[in-house]
């Protein structure tokens, strides 16, 4: 059974980090792109950051190039988005997806399995 659980959210100011973790588990002996989303309140579901360890490559939003690093250790079975330099926009509901299409696409409508999200709360 897939199961996708995040953790690492909290409120933080405006300029500060926070790191992500996704615990990742059922997918044995498979490698699917994996990837982060987040939700504001009253905005459509956004991609903003993704990953495939099988081909090397990854995705990231404009939005969050150069500040948001997105990395996965397979050993541990975990995915992190490590957040620095956090403006107010990005606070939001962040949720980690495992989608197991090859190539992958970077399509929300793709990712099948999602966790349950966890809070990033960015104060000015």
């Amino acid at each position: 059974q897939v199961q996708l659980v995040e953790s690492g959210g909290g409120s933080v100011q405006a300029g500060g980090s926070l790191r992500l973790s996704c615990a990742v588990a059922g997918f044995t002996g498979i490698n699917p792109c994996m990837a982060w989303f987040r939700q504001a309140p009253g905005k459509e579901r956004e991609k903003i950051a993704g990953i495939f360890e099988g081909g090397g490559s990854s995705y990231y939003a404009d939005s969050v190039k150069g500040r948001f690093t997105i990395s996965q250790d397979n050993t541990k079975k975990t995915l992190y988005l490590q957040m620095n330099s956090l403006k107010p926009e990005d606070t939001a509901m962040y949720y980690c997806a495992a989608d197991l299409s090859f190539p992958c696409i970077w399509r929300i409508s793709d990712f099948k399995y999602w966790g349950q999200g966890t809070q990033v709360t960015v104060s000015s």
